[in-house]
């Protein structure tokens, strides 16, 4: 059954993260931005979902970012999900984007990583490019100050990531780090230098 969840703040738990609500061109918002760990990547910052567990099933979330004023320059607007959190918020798998490595980048380097699986706390993006493992990371044409529509398909230990609605997913994962089995909560992902904004978030449990 499919669940919209209620964007107002109250209704979210900030995990190193401040979250209130926002009026963004006569829209009303969910805004979060990262609060502590700051200069550290990659790690637990999101506003997590206050009841629901999720496993398998649908996640689909409307969202837009922008680098805050003293943004440092490795920001990209990174911008995304948390899913099968544990309930001390110290393992989970997460997928983001990377708006300011999309259509607008120049650099072909940066404009393949346009968006990331990572898996906490073992499987950072620093992990996967320390041994050179490309699978986790893929181009899309998105860019900054834009919504952007994000639809995750979970099924047991494999995940796909779909941008605005296209038919082919963005990326692939086969093999999520936590398993098969893991049930948790769900969460919008912030990353440095980025202020992050949710119009609408949808959840569909299979199970």
């Amino acid at each position: 059954m499919k669940q919209k969840i209620d964007i107002k703040a109250e209704h979210f738990s900030g995990v190193h993260t401040a979250v209130e609500n926002r009026d963004l061109d006569g829209m009303p918002v969910l805004r979060v931005v990262k609060n502590e760990k700051i200069e550290k990547w990659d790690e637990n910052t999101y506003a997590k979902v206050n009841g629901v567990l999720f496993h398998n099933g649908v996640i689909e979330v409307k969202m837009l970012s922008r680098l805050l004023p003293d943004a440092p320059d490795y920001a990209r607007g990174f911008i995304g999900i948390v899913y099968r959190a544990n309930e001390a918020d110290c393992e989970f798998e997460s997928f983001y984007i990377r708006p300011a490595n999309g259509r607008d980048c120049k650099e072909p380097t940066r404009k393949a990583h346009g968006c990331q699986y990572f898996s906490y706390p073992g499987y950072t993006f620093e992990y996967f490019r320390e041994f050179g493992i490309g699978d986790y990371e893929a181009p899309v044409d998105i860019a900054l100050d834009e919504w952007i529509t994000l639809k995750a398909v979970i099924e047991n230990e494999q995940a796909r990531f779909y941008i605005n609605g296209q038919e082919q997913p963005v990326l692939v994962v086969k093999d999520m780090k936590h398993g098969r089995g893991r049930h948790g909560s769900l969460g919008i992902f912030v990353d440095d230098g980025t202020e992050a904004f949710i119009s609408e978030l949808n959840v569909e449990c299979m199970d």
